[in-house]
């Protein structure tokens, strides 16, 4: 029981902004019935520009959540910012999901929608504008947004790359 109590607390302690995007349930037929199980997708991120994403599936949705924040946790990635924003346009794809991010001005806000948001919130881009084209899967959606983000580069950065 303590072991329990210390593992929350070492969770707690990392100051990582954790989202459920979204919980799915799934139902298998068998013989006695139908057997639920459940998968979910989980956004992590320390707002200063490193987030990643974490797929879980379980038979209890608390376990599914657990399982993708600790998926999500493995995954983290730093991402490029300007300021409260990100540097240029940019386009991310996976599978039928297609997202287009642009830069705003700052006191502009996210202006994104559906799977965007939280991998934008928890990465720590606070004004951006941003469309989902093609499929509306979440899960594709918030892929595309993270292939989007490991697209970004700062002017530096493509400066030497040129030079």
């Amino acid at each position: 029981m303590a072991m329990n109590r210390d593992k929350r607390a070492e969770v707690q302690q990392d100051d990582l902004s954790e989202h459920t995007v979204f919980i799915n349930r799934c139902a298998k037929t068998v013989k006695g019935g139908r057997r639920m199980s459940f998968s979910a997708v989980i956004v992590v991120g320390d707002k200063e520009g490193k987030v990643g994403v974490g797929f879980g599936k379980a038979n209890e949705v608390a376990d599914a959540i657990r399982k993708g924040g600790e998926a999500a946790r493995k995954d983290m990635r730093k991402v490029c910012l300007k300021g409260t924003s990100i540097p240029h346009e940019v386009e991310g794809v996976c599978d039928g999901g297609r997202v287009l991010l642009k830069p705003a001005p700052t006191g502009t806000g996210l202006i994104v929608g559906g799977g965007m948001r939280p991998v934008l919130e928890a990465a720590g881009i606070r004004d951006a504008v941003g469309k989902s084209l093609g499929s509306k899967n979440r899960l594709n959606v918030v892929k595309a947004t993270m292939n989007a983000l490991d697209q970004l580069r700062s002017a530096e950065e493509i400066a030497t790359v040129r030079a």
